[in-house]
């Protein structure tokens, strides 16, 4: 019986795609510069039962899976290979409970961010990791590559708020870890060990989510500053100071010229960074007016403190829109993203621009200023082989200085494809050959996602 047979066996036919040109547009993840297969076939399972009789299929046949989300990846870790199964979890998209008192949401993985977000509000809770693409991100995607977002300075990322995983293994057996609990430490942690795995260890199929009660509304301020480095003494002194800015946000000055290209947002151009901070404490507006004395200390020229709601919004729109904004500055897009200690931004900001000018490349940078995560953006022409070969470089040389001052080469979108050979020199080979150990144990024949991380 072949793959396909085998599959209806246990799927319904709609299940089931088989069409080349339909099948082809899963074939890729939103990444530039990785190389992507053609799949055998692409299945939209609904239940646990389905997952894991694609899982024993796939074990007995030794075929290769790679598992997707909503494919707002930035990291080719759900990218297809040759005649693979692409085991797409989006049908599985049910709340399952939301429980108030033990502050937990138990969801399947096809959940869309905003969808649980706005869920658990009409609760009075809060689900605080908010990837930027948080309206169309799935929460299984998020836990594959343990996602972050605007709100991390403060509450953290989704690996802090999974509690409990379960997850149909290699040969189909469903493993549940983890717990319901507010305490737990019973064993080793394999849950934490499936955030951010990529789809390499396991398929998720239900997660419990800790919760948190909704803050007040927060406020937000913005700060023009002459330079990144008065910019970033900003925000060293903030965090210094024991401030818990719920948004702490940077712009650098290709991204505020592309944003005010686009949107007329009206910022001076001599203005060469802008600060976003905001709060959700019960007192914002006096959190706000210490934040933008210290932003005046360091050098700020101007800064304009939000008195509503409404005019957060304003505030925020232009780091809301740098993305769209970097994308029009040429026909592609690489995003990087570098984490480094708060102390060495600065300097992470000036070599990125140094490295622009090297190469020649406009390259924006927007970070999560409060956790040191950085997303310097390379603008090239896909067209142009020179160009394309330039923004690869220049990428490489982003990472290898992330590291270089003590940074992590993702803080939040994953490796992947794109960065596998630089999570080797990050981890170094001691780390690589125990991780290569671990991914023996959960996947012996080597099936799941094959290709990436290492």
């Amino acid at each position: 019986m072949d793959l396909i047979a085998r599959l209806r066996a246990g799927l319904p036919g709609e299940a089931i795609l088989t069409d080349p040109d339909v099948t082809g547009s899963y074939a890729n993840d939103m990444a530039s510069f990785c190389e992507a297969g053609t799949p055998a076939v692409v299945v939209l399972p609904r239940t646990v039962e389905q997952v894991q009789h694609i899982m024993r299929t796939a074990t007995e046949l030794r075929v290769p899976v790679v598992p997707q989300g909503a494919r707002t990846g930035l990291s080719g870790a759900a990218n297809a290979s040759d005649g693979c199964i692409v085991l797409s979890l989006v049908k599985m998209d049910r709340i399952i409970e939301i429980n108030p008192v033990d502050r937990i949401a138990v969801v399947e993985p096809g959940v869309i961010n905003a969808v649980l977000s706005r869920a658990v509000n009409e609760h009075g809770l809060y689900y605080p990791p908010d990837p930027s693409s948080w309206e169309q991100c799935s929460i299984g995607g998020n836990i594959g590559t343990a996602s972050g977002g605007l709100c991390c300075v403060k509450y953290g990322v989704t690996a802090e708020y999974v509690l409990g995983l379960d997850v149909v293994l290699a040969d189909g057996r469903l493993l549940t870890c983890g717990r319901r609990t507010a305490k737990g430490v019973a064993g080793y942690d394999l849950t934490r060990l499936f955030v951010g795995s990529e789809g390499s260890l396991g398929i998720v199929v239900r997660a419990v989510l800790a919760l948190k009660p909704e803050p007040p509304q927060q406020l937000a301020l913005a700060a023009e500053f002459p330079s990144t480095a008065a910019a970033c003494e900003a925000v060293c002194e903030i965090m210094a100071r024991g401030h818990a800015p719920s948004l702490l946000e940077l712009m650098d000055r290709t991204s505020i010229r592309a944003v005010n290209d686009m949107a007329q947002m009206g910022l001076p151009d001599s203005t060469e960074a802008l600060l976003l901070a905001a709060f959700d404490t019960p007192e914002p507006a006096a959190d706000l007016a210490a934040v933008g004395a210290l932003c005046t200390a360091a050098g700020a020229t101007e800064v304009v403190p939000a008195e509503t709601a409404a005019e957060s919004d304003l505030l925020l729109q232009a780091r809301r829109l740098t993305l769209t904004a970097l994308e029009r500055v040429k026909s592609a897009t690489m995003i990087d993203d570098v984490c480094v200690p708060r102390s060495r931004l600065a300097e992470m900001l000036d070599g990125t621009a140094a490295i622009a000018e090297k190469y020649d490349l406009t390259i924006g940078v927007c970070a999560h200023a409060g956790d040191g995560n950085t997303h310097p953006t390379v603008c090239f022409d896909a067209a142009d082989p020179d160009e394309s070969r330039r923004a690869r470089e220049s990428f490489d040389d982003i990472m290898a200085l992330g590291l270089q001052l003590g940074g992590t080469i993702t803080g939040e979108h994953g490796v992947g494809v794109l960065k596998k050979e630089w999570l080797a020199r990050e981890l170094g080979p001691v780390g690589v050959e125990l991780q290569r150990g671990i991914k023996e144990v959960f996947d012996p024949l080597g099936i799941l996602n094959p290709g990436k991380l290492f």
